[in-house]
């Protein structure tokens, strides 16, 4: 199992190019499942939960071919509608082909998701919505039957905000019969390209980037040119480790737009930020401030971005308070944190961090993606030796995270 070996105390200095967004790139990927013309993408990240999502599409009988960042699919050949537990189980989001086969074939079968151990996230909204469409859905042995000969138009409120739910149901509505309207739907800038990438494919939707949408169901549509958009987390997550370890760096293909609320906690911790249209640029060169805030959903702070802000906070010159409200588990590194020397108390889902002037190297685990991102943050400011295990929670959403960060600066390395 591959590890991370830092030697903590390098300023990181030059240039970072950004990946496509992993929390894009999934749900778009889906959506080859609702056409039988080529659906040619770009900008696709290259990651572990990628692999796992194409490899699940291709047993589908989805044709796919792929070269570099790009990726053709094509739907004309799908003979089977169903997602096996082996796939589905390492990865939660592979639930978003439940609503594509549904709504194009009249039947599908998927397992049960699983993913990251963060907290409890359920599909009963995927659920209660098909229904709502007119899907006859039964859960056996693990696995979600459903079936309809035609979907048709509904509206849904949903019981909460699910990101992965508004964009199950968007794909469904695309091809029902009829109107549909999704109230309480997610606002995420993924959801948003996602959206741009079915309306580039003939759906009709409006109110696109709100939480109301519209859909006009079509009988059916064609193929497209689409790219992902870029990842806003994992910008936001080397900025975060240029305030922890100092430096000067510049994020490179990246979209400001969407990162407001990190970029203005960033400004707060004393980071120096310019910013271009597509590139970020960010210097610091004292002790971080240390800064206080609440996850919740977009345009709010991001619960993808927690974890590493804490690791921030820990050597910031005085106490703050993180309060996650999205996931009930989410405070899994913590105690790796205090492992090096972190002073943080936990009070349910409340954090309490009192900065220390140094961390001290140590070995630690990685329980989910963010958390590791967290602990390499961490180590990149520790003094002496950090060794990072079980990063596959990590190749899950950075593309080459330690070849990014060795090229401006870091010692890192990865360890076979």
């Amino acid at each position: 199992m591959d590890k991370l070996l830092i030697q903590g105390g390098n300023r990181l200095n030059g240039d970072i190019t950004i990946s496509g967004a992993k929390n894009a790139a999934l749900p778009i990927l889906c959506a080859g499942l609702l056409t039988s013309s080529d659906v040619e993408l770009s900008n696709v990240p290259n990651l572990h939960d990628v692999k796992t999502i194409l490899k699940l599409l291709g047993q589908t009988g989805l044709k796919v071919l792929q070269d570099g960042d790009k990726v053709t699919l094509n739907g004309s050949a799908i003979d089977k509608t169903e997602a096996p537990y082996e796939l589905v189980k390492t990865m939660r989001a592979s639930i978003l082909v439940l609503g594509p086969l549904l709504a194009r074939f009249g039947t599908a079968k998927v397992s049960l998701p699983g993913g990251c151990n963060i907290g409890s996230r359920p599909v009963d909204q995927h659920i209660k919505g098909l229904q709502a469409m007119g899907a006859e859905i039964t859960i056996e042995a693990g696995y979600i039957y459903a079936k309809c000969a035609k979907l048709k138009g509904a509206r849904i409120v949903t019981d909460m905000i699910t990101v992965t739910g508004t964009e199950n149901l968007l794909m469904a509505a695309t091809l029902a019969e009829g109107e549909t309207v999704l109230e309480n739907a997610a606002c995420e800038p993924e959801v948003t390209d996602l959206a741009n990438l079915l309306v580039a494919m003939g759906a009709k939707i409006t109110g696109i980037g709100t939480n109301r949408l519209v859909i006009q169901g079509v009988s059916e549509l064609h193929g497209a040119k689409h790219a992902v958009i870029s990842d806003r987390i994992e910008a936001a997550t080397f900025l975060c480790a240029v305030a922890a370890a100092g430096g000067d760096i510049t994020i490179r293909n990246t979209r400001t737009d969407i990162m407001d609320a990190a970029l203005d906690k960033l400004r707060e911790i004393g980071v120096e930020l310019t910013i271009g249209d597509n590139w970020i640029r960010a210097q610091m060169n004292k002790r971080p401030a240390p800064v206080t805030f609440r996850t919740t959903e977009y345009p709010g702070f991001p619960t993808d971005m927690q974890a590493q802000f804490m690791a921030v906070n820990t050597i910031a010159d005085g106490a703050s308070r993180v309060t996650e409200t999205i996931f009930e588990n989410r405070f899994m590194h913590v105690q790796e944190m205090n492992r090096l020397g972190a002073q943080i108390e936990t009070d349910g889902n409340t954090a309490f961090i009192k900065g220390v002037e140094q961390l001290v190297g140590a070995p630690v685990m990685a329980t989910d993606l963010r958390a590791s991102a967290s602990l390499v943050i961490a180590g990149l400011a520790a003094r002496g030796e950090t060794l990072v295990d079980r990063i596959y929670h990590l190749d899950r959403g950075y593309d080459q995270m330690e070849v990014k960060l060795s090229a401006v600066g870091a010692n890192i390395q990865r360890i076979k």
